[in-house]
C-alpha cells in the first residue's frame, strides 16, 4: 500500500493561532521532476523557486507564455541553475490540458511531484472554453483532469521508499461551502464567493477520493491538500475596492507574504514527515482537519463519478468499493 490516511478527525487544528515551526532545511531533490500550475508568480513562484534550489527539475504550467519565461529567468538567476521551464497549459480548456500532458510526455522524462496550485478568486459570472463557471472549470476540472492524464506517469515514478506525490491547493473558505451536485455550474444562483468556495471544497473532496483509490490500487502515490492561509498575492483583484483599500492597509499584519503562504506546499512536496502519508489536509506544515463534509465518502464517489462524465474520461474508480 503506497500511503495511509490522514487521522481525519484527530490531530492538532492550528487555524486560529500557534506558532508556525522553525523553516526546515529539507533534503536534495536532483533528479526528481516536478510540475507546478501556476508556477510564474505568488505562491506558485515561490514553490518552483524553492524546489528548483533543492536541485529538482520544475516545470511551470501557464496560461501567459511571456510571463511564464519571464519566471523561468528571474528563478535560475536567483538559483543559480537551469532546471526550471515553462509550458503552456491554459486550465481552462480541456484542449489545451490535453495538449500540455502530450508536450511533457514527448520529454520522457518521469513526473515525481504534480502541484495543483493555479486559480482564480471572485470572478465574475463567466464560463470556460468548454461552458463550465470558471471557478469550478479551472479551479477544480483543470486540475481533475490534468492529475487523471498524468497519474500513470506518476504512479511509474513512484517507488515503496519514495513515493511520488500529488499536493493540491485548497482554502480555508472550503469550511463554508456547500456542494451542489444538481447545479455545479452555479446556474441557478451565481455568487463569486459561493462559486469559489464550492471549487475549494470540490478539491478537498477529490484529494481524499484520490488518496482511496491510490492506496486502493497499492501505487505509491501519495495525495495531500494544503490551506496556504491569507496570502497576499494578485488573486484579490476581483474583490470591491473597499476591500482593495482594507486589504492595502493591513496586509502587513493580517496576510502572509506568498513565501510564507507556500511554505506548507513546498513542506507536502518534499519533507521526509510527509513520506507514505496520504490522504491529509495541511495548515501551516501541521496536519488537521477539513470541513466535516469533506469526509463524506458517498459524496466524494459521486463527484469523482460526475467530474469523469464532465472532462470525458472513463471512471475506473467504478471498480473500487
Amino acid at each position: 500500500m503506497s500511503g495511509w490516511q490522514c487521522g481525519e478527525r484527530g490531530g492538532n487544528n492550528r487555524r486560529h493561532g500557534g506558532c508556525r515551526r522553525e523553516r526546515e532545511v529539507f533534503p536534495a531533490q536532483n533528479g526528481k521532476v516536478a510540475i507546478v500550475t501556476g508556477g510564474a508568480k505568488g505562491i506558485g513562484y515561490q514553490t518552483v523557486k524553492h524546489l528548483a534550489r533543492l536541485g529538482m527539475h520544475v516545470i511551470i504550467a501557464g496560461n501567459n507564455e511571456s510571463e511564464g519565461q519571464e519566471a523561468v529567468r528571474k528563478i535560475q538567476e536567483e538559483t543559480l541553475t537551469g532546471k526550471v521551464e515553462f509550458l503552456y497549459c491554459d486550465l481552462a480548456s480541456m484542449k489545451s490540458i490535453r495538449q500540455f500532458v502530450q508536450r511533457f510526455r514527448a520529454k520522457n522524462c518521469p513526473l515525481h511531484v504534480l502541484v495543483n496550485n493555479a486559480g482564480v478568486m471572485l470572478v465574475p459570472e463567466r464560463k470556460t472554453e468548454d461552458g463550465f463557471e470558471e471557478h469550478f472549470g479551472l479551479n477544480y476540472l483543470g486540475h481533475f483532469l490534468l492529475t487523471n492524464l498524468l497519474l500513470d506517469m506518476l504512479k511509474q515514478s513512484g517507488t515503496h521508499s519514495h513515493n511520488a506525490r500529488i499536493i493540491t491547493v485548497s482554502s480555508a473558505t472550503h469550511y463554508v461551502a456547500k456542494l451542489h451536485l444538481n447545479d455545479l455550474q452555479s446556474r441557478c444562483s451565481y455568487s463569486p464567493h459561493g462559486a469559489y468556495a464550492q471549487s475549494k471544497l470540490a478539491l478537498v473532496l477529490f484529494t481524499y477520493r484520490l488518496q482511496h483509490l491510490l492506496t486502493a490500487n497499492g501505487s505509491h502515490v501519495t495525495a495531500n491538500v494544503v490551506d496556504p492561509g491569507v496570502v497576499n498575492t494578485d488573486l484579490y483583484k476581483h474583490v470591491f475596492w473597499v476591500v482593495k483599500v482594507v486589504k492595502w492597509m493591513t496586509a502587513w499584519l493580517f496576510f502572509k507574504a506568498p513565501e510564507e503562504g507556500a511554505s506548507t506546499t513546498i513542506y507536502a512536496a518534499v519533507s521526509p514527515e510527509m513520506e507514505g502519508a496520504g490522504g491529509c489536509y495541511l495548515y501551516n506544515e501541521e496536519r488537521t482537519k477539513s470541513a466535516d463534509v469533506a469526509y463524506d465518502e458517498e459524496l466524494q464517489r459521486r463527484l469523482w463519478t460526475e467530474s469523469c462524465k464532465m472532462v470525458g474520461i472513463s471512471d475506473e474508480s467504478r471498480k473500487v468499493p
